[in-house]
């Protein structure tokens, strides 16, 4: 095979796995884990099981992808706000969160998932643990950027604050879930947000 078409075919493989991936969110998010067949996401992407399950061996293995797009997805919203200000990126940890509220199944399944990733025996355990610290990684980098600006104040441990706003998103996620969505979810992320971005101007 000419390197073209292995090109052409690795293209063609990766564009129809990112859509069974969102076709699986999608319907995790509305039918809920249990409630969603691999032969359900296999029809509504337009192929066979056997075909779904070249990509994805079993339904945990697909599950794990969607929260991988998860992670991807906040790290992009993120990333929107490399090269503005601190209110640009107060506005992309909303944008993170309101997407979250968008899919409220996601949030539970999350929540579930990041439970059992404590447990070093868990297939999440290494995805959970790699990603968490690229993301603390990730938007420390934000914050120390906005210091070198002039917004934020320098010397300050932005990999510290970028773990607190990390566990205040997740506990929020988690007491969300344990009230039936009862708390507001970005009204509370909004309100921390605030007080941490005049914590921490010159």
């Amino acid at each position: 095979m000419s390197e073209s078409r292995r090109r052409g075919s690795y293209a063609v493989g990766r564009e129809r796995r990112d859509r069974i991936v969102a076709a699986a969110a999608e319907r995790f998010a509305t039918a809920g884990y249990a409630n969603t067949s691999m032969t359900g996401i296999a029809k509504e992407v337009g192929i066979t099981a056997t075909g779904l399950l070249h990509h994805f061996p079993s339904k945990q293995h697909l599950l794990l992808a969607v929260a991988e797009h998860r992670f991807d997805v906040a790290a992009a919203l993120v990333d929107s706000s490399a090269e503005a200000d601190e209110d640009a990126l107060i506005d992309a940890l909303l944008a993170v969160t309101r997407r979250f509220v968008s899919e409220p199944g996601l949030i539970e399944l999350f929540v579930t998932l990041s439970a059992e990733a404590a447990d070093p025996s868990s297939a999440a355990h290494e995805l959970f643990a790699a990603r968490y610290q690229r993301t603390i990684s990730e938007l420390a980098a934000r914050f120390e950027a906005c210091a070198r600006k002039g917004f934020f104040r320098e010397g300050v441990d932005y990999e510290a604050i970028a773990r607190e706003c990390i566990a205040v998103s997740d506990g929020l996620q988690l007491q969300w879930v344990l009230s039936g969505g009862r708390v507001d979810l970005l009204a509370d992320i909004k309100r921390h947000l605030e007080r941490l971005a005049e914590s921490l101007r010159p």
